[in-house]
Formats: structure tokens, sequence, C-alpha cells
């Protein structure tokens, strides 16, 4: 059996997590667990994907950032994108907002969100009358453990080890891991598309007493969801019961991660989604894996998750396509492509969440090839839970964004035929 110990470390290593996946799996014997029928691309999220009614575009900002810029030019583009993103008419002096970062490990940007970027937003807010500024956030199950009876590790340890702790306090943020409040501080909701979930989501207290989110994750790969941008970003939302269900019953896997972010929570509160994308996480993850800094980084925001996402999935697949083969090739550098890993990985996060049990009765998690936007099983049902495909408008007045980097994102978002 696998030592817990070894998911302690903030450094975990891809060449470790692939040794603990192929232990514990031998030791569960192989389960074949309940096997799970890979959906075609025509039965993802609709037949066929149509572009959501209306004549309206929505904007997603893009603000470029060049490599090797510091911490104040990453502010000052962060600002810039948030602006020309939304004009804060819906905040009002005294309102309490919640950030939602990316806190999975202790591990540095683009592992985790970017702690410049969280900096500004912060301060940011702040100039715009907001009367508490709280981010918010519970890490991965391989760092903190929690049960009604037991709790082991720490999202604040863990901010404090990727610097976001040092962020939040130099720009008066307030800071909350959900975990510290105790399992009983959260409430359920269910969400209004909730095909695939049998119970309700288990949210935290504070999001219901929050006015506004403004949701901050990274750009970057996954090992078992292929990629984690905005709408994966909820998991860090859940409490561990609704983490269990989510990993347990893989079969919808993407389909619970699109419905997940129609809670009413979240629909009426989150106001803007902003990446860092100054650089990619373009293999493995979604700890650890080759770190992509382009050229011209990417600031990205929008008060639309879908077409966030749609952008930042865009980006990631630009960016992955200039590493070289023989650092994405491979189970050792990025076991996406192997279906086999893939499942083990998940029956791993699943023994951790609810023990032996429930990883040898887990459904199949297929694998995930991404290779254009259009294959993300995520977005696909996303775009059905949400009404159909935004048409996007890529907004960069200030030209910083190269034009082969917006028209090979313009590109990838386009709906096929």
């Amino acid at each position: 059996m696998t030592d817990p110990s070894d998911w302690q470390s903030p450094h975990l290593t891809r060449r470790r997590f692939a040794a603990v996946t192929a232990g514990a799996m031998a030791s569960l014997a192989f389960p074949a667990g309940r096997r799970a029928r890979a959906a075609s691309a025509i039965e993802l999220g609709g037949s066929p994907l149509r572009y959501a009614g209306g004549d309206g575009t929505t904007s997603v900002a893009l603000v470029g950032v060049p490599r090797g810029s510091g911490d104040d030019v990453v502010e000052r583009a962060v600002q810039r994108a948030a602006l020309a993103a939304t004009d804060f008419s819906w905040l009002s002096r005294g309102d309490t907002v919640l950030i939602k970062p990316v806190c999975n490990s202790g591990n540095d940007y683009p592992a985790t969100t970017d702690p410049a970027a969280l900096r500004a937003m912060i301060r940011l807010l702040a100039q715009r009358g907001a009367g508490r500024v709280v981010v918010a956030d519970m890490s991965g199950v391989q760092f903190v453990r929690f049960s009604k009876d037991r709790l082991s590790g720490s999202t604040r340890e863990l901010m404090r080890r990727n610097g976001m702790l040092r962020s939040i306090e130099a720009a008066g943020g307030e800071i909350v891991a959900f975990e510290e409040a105790g399992w009983d501080a959260f409430f359920e909701e269910r969400p209004r598309v909730a095909a695939s979930w049998q119970q309700p989501l288990q949210l935290p207290k504070i999001l219901a007493e929050a006015d506004h989110v403004v949701l901050m994750p990274r750009c970057a790969r996954h090992v078992l969801a292929g990629s984690t941008l905005g709408l994966k970003a909820a998991v860090g939302w859940w409490r561990h019961d609704s983490r269990l269900e989510y990993h347990h019953d893989a079969a919808t896997f993407s389909q619970k991660t699109a419905e997940s972010n129609t809670v009413p929570s979240l629909v009426a509160k989150q106001r803007l989604v902003l990446t860092s994308a100054t650089k990619v996480l373009t293999t493995f993850g979604p700890d650890n894996g080759h770190v992509v800094e382009p050229e011209t980084g990417l600031i990205i925001a929008s008060p639309s998750i879908l077409a966030h996402d749609m952008v930042s999935l865009a980006w990631l697949l630009q960016t992955r396509g200039t590493v070289p083969g023989d650092l994405k090739d491979g189970i050792m550098e990025d076991p996406n492509q192997s279906g086999l890993f893939v499942d083990f990985a998940n029956r791993v996060v699943n023994h951790f969440l609810g023990g032996v049990g429930a990883a040898l009765t887990a459904q199949r998690l297929p694998r995930y090839d991404l290779d254009r936007v259009w294959d993300d099983r995520v977005l696909r049902y996303a775009a059905t839970a949400f009404g159909g495909v935004p048409r996007v408008d890529l907004a960069d007045d200030e030209g910083s964004v190269p034009r082969a980097v917006r028209d090979g994102i313009a590109g990838q978002i386009a709906l096929p035929g």
C-alpha cells in the first residue's frame, strides 16, 4: 500500500507520481471497475454544437506580457485586462469580493495561480471600493485530507510555499482555507443542470456570504482531465464527499465538471474570470510538468467562464505545440495519452478520498485526447449547459498581442464548419 507521506511533499515530481500511482494500483490488483463507454464526438455535449442565440459577442480581453517581465509589468497587465473585460458596475462600495484562486499544491506558478496577478486583483478591487477581499480555496487531496473526523494538511501552508500568502497579505486581502472552518461549514446546492450528479454539491458557506466572485485559475495540462482552466477549478470549492462522487462515478467526470459550474451561487455571483498565462504548464499536470514561457505571454480575462476557457485552452494548445516531442511523449513525461495510466491515477485519488473500496469500485475514467479546442469534453458539455457556444471578440486595444497568436487562438475556438 502507498505510504501517504509520499503525497505530502511540496515538490511532488512527475516520476514520483508515476511510481506512487503504479504502486498503489498494483496493491489494488488492477480492478476492472464499472466500465464507461467512450462517447463519440457527436454525442459529446449535444449534437451538433451551435453558437448561442442572439447577435451579440462575448468579449475576452487579451494583454500581452513580454517574457521576463517583472511583477510590476504583470500587475499593470492584469489590471488592464480586468478593466477591459468589465466596468465593475456590479461592485458597490463596501461589498465583499471572494477571489477563488487555484492552490492545488505548494508548487510555484504556473502549477498554481500567479501571485503577482493575485496581488494586482486584490489592489484593483480595493481601489474600486470593495470592503473586503477574501482569497479562498481548498487544495488537492494529495496534500489536504479532509473528513468529518479528520484533517491533515493545510491550504494556508501551501499558499505560503507557493507565494500566494505573501501576495495576499501585501495587498491587504484576507485568506480563507475552507477546511479550517470544519466539516459543517458547508451548504448544499444542486447545479441547475445536474443530470450527472447524484447528490447536491457541498459548498463553503463563505460563498453564500460573499457578494461577488472573481475566479483566477491558471493555464495547465491535467493528468486526469486533459486540461485545468476555469471550469475545472470548481473542484476547489467542494467538500471531499462531493469530490469522491466526482472521481468515483468517472463515466460522467467531464459532464460533472461542466454541470458544477451551474450552481446558482456561481451563476449569480461570478463576475470575472482572469488567468495570468505568462507561463503555461504544457505537460502532465496538475502539479508538475514542462513549463513554457512564451516570448509574449498572455493575461486572459472575461465575464464568461466558457469564453475564457475556450481562449485559455487554445493558448495551452498553442504553447504545447512548441514543446519538443521527447518532452511530451511517453508515460513518464505526459501520461495523459495512456488510458491505463489515467484510469489508475483516478483510482489513486479514489483511494485517498474513500479508501480501498472506492478505488476498487470506481468507474473507468477514459483517457483524454486533446489536440483541438473542440476535442475538449468539458467545453462541449459546458456549451450545452450554458445555452450554446459564445461568439468571442478577442479584445486587444493596445496591440500588445502578436497577430500570429491572436489568429491562432481565433482559428482554434471557431466551431468546425
